[in-house]
């Protein structure tokens, strides 16, 4: 998979859906620029603020929903990764009620990452330009990938196929 760096701005940014186009919207945001604060909802239904200047490297990995095999490999593979990693902060974000992130963290023992939600206003994808505009997955996110150190995006990869996994050792590379 690819790492991108984009301009800010409105997005017009293309990704595919099973090799068809679909446009994100939000503004964008590119390797260097300050990381937005954003609020969202933690599967235990408490509120949590990712993006900005924290203590911890914040990796924030946006997903379409956690109930897709790909999305389940990919909160799997970071809960795994994550055991390993000083000083840093995991946060699996979706569109999806916490209620079913309460769930799948039970049935799949995730303890090392925390699993939050975008429902509420959209506010992350929207501040980060992952929203998706059209097709059949409108209004949820697509599948991202940001490092946010010091308060600054160092790292951003866009998956061009929501249907494929992210790559991982490009991830932690960059960490």
């Amino acid at each position: 998979m690819l790492g991108f760096t984009l301009a800010n701005a409105s997005t017009n940014e293309t990704v595919t859906l099973s090799g068809k186009p679909v446009h994100l919207s939000g503004n964008k945001i590119s390797v260097g620029d300050k990381a937005p604060v954003v609020q969202l909802v933690t599967s235990d239904l408490k509120e949590i603020k990712v993006g900005g200047k924290s203590d911890k490297t914040q990796i924030l990995v946006v997903v379409p929903s956690i109930d897709t095999p790909v999305c389940d490999l990919e909160a799997r593979t970071f809960n795994e990764k994550a055991a390993a990693l000083a000083n840093v902060q995991i946060v699996v974000i979706s569109m999806d009620l916490p209620f079913a992130g309460s769930r799948y963290c039970a049935a799949h023992g995730i303890k090392n990452i925390t699993v939050a939600s975008d429902f509420q206003s959209k506010a992350f994808g929207k501040a980060y330009g992952t929203l998706i505009k059209d097709s059949v997955l409108k209004g949820i996110e697509t599948r991202t990938i940001f490092i946010v150190k010091n308060g600054k995006v160092t790292y951003k990869q866009l998956v061009p196929e929501i249907t494929q996994a992210p790559d991982y050792d490009a991830v932690l590379k960059a960490l």
